[in-house]
Parts: C-alpha cells; sequence; structure tokens
C-alpha cells in the first residue's frame, strides 16, 4: 500500500513537472512589445496573488502560481499577444518609508521628480521610458482622512482632503507630461468599520467620489481602476466579508480571488480600447 502511494506522488510530480515544462510563461520584458508596472503595498500583493482554484490550486504545490501574471500569460497565449506585467513595492520600507498616500506619489514625483532617483525611488522622468504603463495606489491608511483646516498645503503629509486633492492635481499635470505612457490608479483601499471612524469613512468616499467625477477626465492617458466600490459596494467600509476578518482591513482570499481577474480586464481594455469596454471596476459592458 504504501508502494502504490510512493509510485503515485511519483507520478503525479512527474506529470506536474512536464506541465510545467510545456506551459506558456510570460515573455520576458526585453523581447515584449508592451511592459506593465504595479506599483503597490501589501494590499496589491493579495490581488497579485489571488486565490488558485481547481488544477491551479495542484500545480501551486509545485510552482509559484500567482493570479495576475497566469492571467496574463493566458491571455497572452490565446490572444497572440505578448504582454509583460510585474509587480514591485513602491515606495521600499527603507530608505523612504512604508508610505504610499497622495503625498508619497507628489514627493517622488512631482517635488522631487527628474533624472536621479529620489531616496532611492525612482521618479517619472526615470520609470517612463522602461514602462508603456504605470499602475499606482493606496493602502488603506489613505482613508484615515481628518477635518479640513481651510488652510490647505500641497508640501504637507496631514490626510485632509484639501491637502489630498492638491496633491492629485499636481500628479495629474505631472502625468500629463508623459502622454506615452498610460497611467492606471486604483481608487484607494477601503477600511473595515472597526477601524476608521464614519466621520473619517465619509471623506474618503468623497475623495474617490470627486477623483472619480472631476479630477478623472476623458481623452487623456490617465485611467481608473475602482477598487474602493469593489470593496465597498456603494457603503463607506470594506465589507466584513471581503475582509481578512472584522478588524483587518486587508481583503480576503476570496475576494483577491474575485476581483483579480477585472483587474486585469481593466488593463487590457485600458491598452486596447482607452478602457471604454469595461466598466471602472473592470467588469465588460
Amino acid at each position: 500500500m504504501i508502494r502504490k502511494g510512493f509510485y503515485f506522488v511519483f507520478f503525479f510530480a512527474a506529470l506536474m513537472m512536464l506541465n510545467r515544462c510545456n506551459s506558456p510563461e510570460m515573455p520576458s520584458p526585453e523581447t515584449s512589445s508592451y511592459k506593465i508596472l504595479f506599483l503597490h503595498h501589501s494590499t496589491g500583493n493579495l490581488i497579485w496573488n489571488g486565490k488558485p482554484k481547481g488544477f491551479d490550486a495542484i500545480r501551486n504545490w509545485f510552482r509559484d502560481v500567482k493570479a495576475v501574471p497566469e492571467w496574463f500569460i493566458s491571455y497572452n497565449e490565446k490572444n497572440g499577444t505578448d504582454y509583460y506585467i510585474e509587480e514591485r513595492s513602491f515606495p521600499k520600507e527603507k530608505p523612504y518609508g512604508w508610505k504610499n498616500y497622495p503625498y508619497d506619489y507628489y514627493n517622488i514625483w512631482v517635488k522631487n521628480g527628474g533624472q536621479t532617483s529620489f531616496m532611492e525611488e525612482p521618479t517619472l522622468e526615470m520609470l517612463t521610458p522602461q514602462w508603456d504603463m504605470i499602475i499606482f495606489k493606496h493602502c488603506f491608511p489613505v482613508g484615515r482622512i481628518e477635518e479640513d483646516t481651510g488652510m490647505p498645503d500641497i508640501n504637507s503629509e496631514e490626510k485632509r482632503l484639501e491637502n489630498y486633492k492638491l496633491q492629485y492635481l499636481a500628479l495629474k499635470d505631472k502625468m500629463l507630461e508623459f502622454p506615452d505612457t498610460k497611467f492606471l490608479l486604483w481608487t484607494g483601499a477601503a477600511l473595515v468599520e472597526r477601524k476608521t471612524t464614519p466621520e473619517n469613512a465619509e471623506r474618503t468616499r468623497a475623495f474617490f467620489n470627486w477623483v472619480k467625477d472631476e479630477w478623472d477626465t476623458p481623452g487623456d492617458n490617465i485611467f481608473i481602476w475602482d477598487f474602493y466600490n469593489l470593496e465597498t459596494e456603494g457603503g463607506i467600509y470594506l465589507k466584513d466579508e471581503y475582509a481578512r476578518n472584522p478588524g483587518n482591513s486587508h481583503p480576503n482570499k476570496a475576494f483577491a480571488a474575485r476581483v483579480a481577474p477585472l483587474f486585469c480586464n481593466r488593463i487590457v481594455d485600458v491598452i486596447e480600447n482607452e478602457g471604454s469596454r469595461t466598466t471602472l471596476t473592470g467588469e465588460k459592458k
């Protein structure tokens, strides 16, 4: 009985290795005609990984299956494309710090933009010659938005609507300087109810509504994936059933698995159709 079990495991492992050898792979960045860079922290990593199902879950015992790159490998194979996508933590924990809020993108890309890196982080002048699309996002502390003071300050790290809007407007002007690169912004990750206040949560919704309804304009090189709406479904909190637990604002694996293909749909639609054939959340129209 033990010997039969051994043979089965050996046969299964050999089959998986053969499948791995014969599986299509992501094109290399050197040979790909279209290169996509995804800048993120922990929530973005959860969506990138997704949750393998069925045969992919079995294959994951033998090789590292990630939802987003696997989706692109399959899409390339079916459609004869050679899209290359890469993920990267931005900014890194050191030396800049684990902060990716409106001030931080403004600080690195606008205030300290240019041909040299800022605190070891690349500027848009450095990134845009290498990448056809740049995707960026904020982690859920972006929603800890305090009341405005009436004295907006573009150079302030304080999380206030008045500061966020100035920083976003400056970022928009900067991105428009690179019309050959497409930018895809995630609306921010939401907080669970236990980790915020109704006032902060309402301000967060107001900000991302402003981003969608006023800041974003048609016909340019800047596009949106409405991650905030996927998490909240019209409310002001990350729904508990989508969270790791009611006290943790990271999305759970089931939610990540569901929305990862929507993220990929939105990316490809922006590349191929200027985003006209999907909704902001990535569903096909």
